[in-house]
């Protein structure tokens, strides 16, 4: 069970091999540990990511374009977005990795699709799902269809939300596979559609399958832990209603989700993808306080409820996670102490209705 005692506040400061540049960043986060590299070696053809231009795409692209080249061979990976981010595309192909755009809710999208065996789907919608429900649900329910259609001989991963569980108290030790999905709001309920989806798809078309509930992937530009320390240090009012989080190094997360490869199948397996821990979120408020010399503003009413996942069992299977809490605490608070760069991009993690 994830531990919920996190001293961090009265431990001193760790701060030993901090990245230094957005470079450095790049080339750790990317780094396959050896157990990447042997689980991609395992399986011939290319590997396709769809979706890759949001924030956690690049660098997993990367990780996996990395450790293809330390197996071995000339396979390719290939990385499909829209792009409307400015500079990922030019970021990915500076990195030797194919691309090709496309907007995947198009009707001929499919026909442009690049072949491959192995296939990670990180299409979504989920920031303006409140207003835009409709697209939504097009985006998580639909696009997983033409999907699996499109790569019905091919080893597919799909990455899902923790969100699916509904709300469950930090005492329990998170949400478990086993348990039955409880979506809270309309975001929630189209990635639970999108689930049923794969789930039928991997049924009906014996497609081997792995569904990844993520909570939640951090890293020092973005992430729960960043929208943290930025309030922190501006002095702006934190909100404590939801009182505790999951967080889980990108790097890890990475690795994790190219490692489920091994573990696909027919019908479609649920693999919780989460850190060791659920931290307490004033507990890390006042750790990044002490960090940077002040005080935290708190508001709101601590709950003991949240979206937390558990994922003792995906350590057996996809290894466990070499970040951690302490450490991105303190590689977070340095980076942000001296002006690194941030994404601009709230995470959003105190809403407990749902509405993003």
């Amino acid at each position: 069970m994830p531990t919920t005692t996190w001293p961090a506040a009265n431990l001193p400061g760790d701060f030993r091999d901090t990245p230094q540049s957005n470079g450095e960043l790049e080339d750790h986060l990317s780094e396959p540990p050896t157990a990447v590299i042997n689980a991609l070696a395992q399986f011939e053809g290319d590997l396709v990511i769809l979706g890759v231009g949001g924030k956690m795409g690049p660098s997993l692209a990367r990780m996996a374009q990395r450790a293809l080249a330390a197996a071995g061979g000339d396979r390719k990976v290939i990385g499909v977005s829209r792009f409307s981010r400015s500079g990922v595309r030019e970021q990915l192909e500076n990195w030797g990795i194919s691309t090709c755009q496309c907007d995947l809710l198009q009707p001929r999208a499919m026909d442009v699709l690049p072949d491959a065996r192995l296939v990670v789907s990180m299409s979504g919608f989920k920031f303006g799902a409140s207003a835009h429900p409709d697209q939504s649900w097009a985006t998580n329910c639909l696009v997983p269809s033409h999907v699996c259609q499109r790569y019905r001989d091919s080893r597919l991963v799909a990455f899902s939300s923790g969100n699916v569980y509904g709300l469950t108290s930090f005492t329990t030790g998170g949400s478990v596979e086993s348990d039955p999905p409880d979506p809270v709001g309309e975001y929630a309920m189209a990635v639970l559609g999108r689930e049923r989806i794969y789930e039928f798809c991997s049924r009906q078309w014996q497609i081997p399958m792995a569904l990844l509930r993520l909570n939640y992937a951090t890293e020092l530009r973005y992430g729960v832990l960043v929208d943290i320390a930025q309030a922190v240090l501006e002095r702006q009012p934190l909100d404590l209603d939801m009182g505790y989080v999951n967080v889980l190094w990108l790097r890890d997360a990475n690795a994790m989700a190219l490692r489920a490869f091994e573990h696909c199948q027919s019908p479609a397996r649920v693999i919780n993808i989460a850190g060791r821990e659920i931290i307490r979120v004033r507990d890390v408020a006042e750790t990044f306080a002490l960090r940077f010399d002040t005080s935290a503003v708190v508001t709101g009413s601590e709950s003991d409820r949240a979206f937390l996942n558990n994922a003792s069992a995906a350590y057996r299977l996809v290894g466990e996670p070499e970040f951690s809490t302490h450490q991105m605490i303190d590689w977070t608070a340095a980076w942000i102490a001296r002006g690194g760069e941030n994404s601009g991009k709230p995470t959003h993690f105190q809403v407990l209705d749902g509405k993003y």
